[in-house]
């Protein structure tokens, strides 16, 4: 019997689903699924982002100010150098990073830490930086030595300029009863017609800044027991590029009273006119002399060449480098040499005119150099006005310069004084003027054609 097409249709799709579910040959059942255990419930925590600021904070305190120095003398930072943290000591970091190519952080990374510090250490070389400290207060100043060689001291203070005047830098200290930051400030404000543009007064200390004609100024002024002490800066408006930076330098290393110590008494005074002798040492009118026996000098005589002006000195090796500008035919004394000096010298300088009958006469004297301690000491002691003499060794070469401090007048009893007379050694006074720019003379040695008289007048 035959069906119908339609019904034919239907039954071949019946058996074909009845194919379909007929089960298939047994196989293993599947491995049971790892069961998973219940999440626990959590808040997800997000880690602390760290600024720039606490990055800087997370460094040491000697860090922080030599990043925050480096960028003052790169000319980004014009903040007080005091190691704290600040929003300003951040975007000269970012700007220092944005002026080298880097990502702006915020953060130095160790290479660009590196090319800050460079950049920095070439702009001090450049102008010569160096902390001094004042022989009579003991207060610290830096100074850019380069920049202002030409030297005036005395117990009121010391003056350093530029040869030009273009650049001129000033710490002065003085007792006034009842002295106040605001009392002083006040009058600083009126000197010159000054025109101020920054002014900040503290109970502690003070700081002026503006123009004063053609020049720029900065005052920076303590007081301390009816003592006043002031560093003032000034300098010609076209050397503003060169000074900003340093001056940022120089107030933050300034220190009116290091040690927290009160104003220490005055030395004894100077007397008005004092004599010592200068070795010259180059051919244009260059003399290494004594430094104290020049210090505070209004005048520097050099008798039959006129006068002397005193360009650079090392408070360390206690030498003063002075110059007579014109003068000619001088005679250079040689100092080349090396190895231990004798013991026995011949000291070559010009004593006193009150003990010579005023005459101007050179002389040689015998001595003994012998250690004691530090220093080398010369007996017997030579007379006044062979302060800076050349001493000459029994080999006929340069042995050093004689030096006489100050005299001492009184103390303990039973204790013998110090010796007054010592020898700054060869080797140090020509390191002194080869670090000047001097150099150094050979030959044969001839200290009497070499030699000449100095007059200081001072106050």
């Amino acid at each position: 019997m035959k069906l119908p097409l339609a019904s034919a249709a239907m039954l071949a799709a019946l058996l074909g689903t009845a194919a379909a579910q007929t089960p298939p040959a047994r196989q293993a059942p599947p491995a049971a699924p790892a069961i998973k255990p219940k999440p626990v419930a959590t808040v997800p925590i997000r880690p602390a982002t760290q600024t720039p600021a606490d990055t800087a904070n997370a460094m040491a305190q000697a860090d922080r100010l030599a990043i925050q120095s480096d960028l003052a003398w790169v000319s980004l930072y014009n903040g007080t150098i005091t190691g704290e943290v600040s929003e300003r000591m951040v975007n000269a970091i970012k700007t220092f990073q944005k002026d080298h190519g880097g990502k702006q952080t915020g953060v130095l990374n160790p290479q660009e830490r590196g090319v800050l510090r460079a950049e920095a250490k070439k702009l001090q070389d450049n102008v010569g930086w160096k902390i001094v400290s004042d022989a009579t207060s003991g207060a610290r100043v830096g100074l850019p030595t380069k920049l202002v060689p030409l030297i005036v001291s005395d117990i009121s203070g010391t003056k350093w300029s530029s040869a030009t005047g273009s650049i001129q830098i000033e710490f002065a200290r003085r007792k006034e009863a009842g002295a106040t930051t605001a009392t002083v400030a006040d009058k600083e404000k009126k000197l010159n017609a000054r025109k101020i543009d920054y002014s900040v007064v503290k109970p502690d200390f003070f700081v002026l800044s503006g123009s004063q004609g053609l020049k720029k100024f900065y005052v920076r002024g303590q007081t301390r027991d009816d003592e006043v002490r002031i560093l003032t800066i000034m300098y010609d408006q076209a050397t503003e590029g060169t000074m900003t930076p340093v001056t940022v330098a120089m107030s933050s290393a300034y220190n009116p009273f290091p040690g927290n110590a009160v104003a220490q008494n005055l030395p004894p005074p100077r007397k008005k006119v004092e004599y010592s002798t200068g070795i010259i040492v180059g051919a244009d009118g260059t003399i290494v002399a004594e430094r104290q026996a020049t210090d505070g000098c209004v005048t520097i005589a050099v008798p039959g060449y006129g006068n002397a002006t005193r360009i650079a000195d090392d408070e360390a090796r206690e030498l003063a480098l002075l110059r007579i500008y014109g003068a000619g035919g001088l005679k250079p004394l040689a100092l080349s040499g090396n190895g231990a000096a004798k013991s026995s010298v011949s000291i070559t300088g010009i004593s006193d005119p009150q003990n010579q009958g005023g005459r101007n006469a050179v002389t040689t004297l015998a001595a003994v150099a012998a250690p004691a301690g530090a220093d080398m000491t010369l007996s017997p002691e030579p007379a006044v006005g062979f302060s800076g003499a050349a001493a000459i060794d029994s080999d006929g070469k340069f042995a050093g310069i004689a030096r006489l401090k100050p005299a001492v007048v009184a103390g303990p009893a039973g204790i013998p004084l110090p010796s007054q007379a010592l020898l700054v050694p060869a080797d140090s006074v020509r390191e002194f003027l080869r670090a000047k720019g001097v150099t150094v003379a050979s030959g044969p040695v001839d200290a009497k054609a070499s030699v000449l008289r100095l007059v200081c007048v001072r106050k």
